[in-house]
This record gives structure tokens, C-alpha cells and sequence, in this order.
């Protein structure tokens, strides 16, 4: 099993990233793309590109929050979305990845 962490601010590295995970192969993909969540259909479009079983977690409730973040670019091309369990939802994403 190989683990690979990386955060960025910039939604171009973030697309950088996904391709390379991709091309290097890996089997699945962690991903809280944050605010980009609501506004970028190029994040979305890398990942239905990309192949890479992908668990999109909120650690606040995106639903419980401003009724524009209620929608999410990304959800559609998840396997699945952990929202509002704080950091716990990245451990539950992590367990759900493995059990695939």
C-alpha cells in the first residue's frame, strides 16, 4: 500500500495531481476539494478523467451551511461523500477505499 499527501490552494495543481495520481496508477484518491467544490467544473472533469476511485469529504456538513455550498461539482463522479464528520470523515473514507 502506498499513501500520497497533498494539499494546494491552486485549482490547476490540484488537476496537476489528480492526472499524475492517474498515470502513476494509484487505486483511490481522498479528496476535500474545499470551496472548489461548488464552483469547478474542471476539478470534476479531471476526476471523471482520471479513473481513480475517489471519496470527496467535507469535514464541516456542506449542508447544514450557506445554501450555495449545498451543491457539489465533484459528488456526481464520487463513489461517495462523507460530510460533517469532522476529521473523523477522512479515517472513514480511508476504511471505505480499503474495503472496495
Amino acid at each position: 500500500m502506498q499513501w500520497e499527501f497533498f494539499q494546494s490552494n491552486h485549482e490547476g495543481a490540484l488537476i496537476d495531481k489528480i492526472a499524475a495520481l492517474a498515470d502513476a496508477k494509484f487505486d483511490g484518491l481522498v479528496f476535500n476539494p474545499g470551496a472548489f467544490t461548488h464552483t469547478s467544473v474542471a476539478l470534476r472533469d479531471a476526476l471523471a478523467g482520471a479513473g481513480l476511485r475517489t471519496v470527496e469529504v467535507h469535514i464541516s456538513n456542506i449542508y447544514r451551511r450557506e445554501e450555495f455550498r449545498h451543491h457539489s461539482y465533484t459528488a456526481a463522479v464520487s463513489q461517495a461523500v462523507i460530510t460533517g464528520l469532522g476529521f473523523e470523515g477522512y479515517h472513514a473514507a480511508v476504511r471505505f477505499l480499503l474495503k472496495a
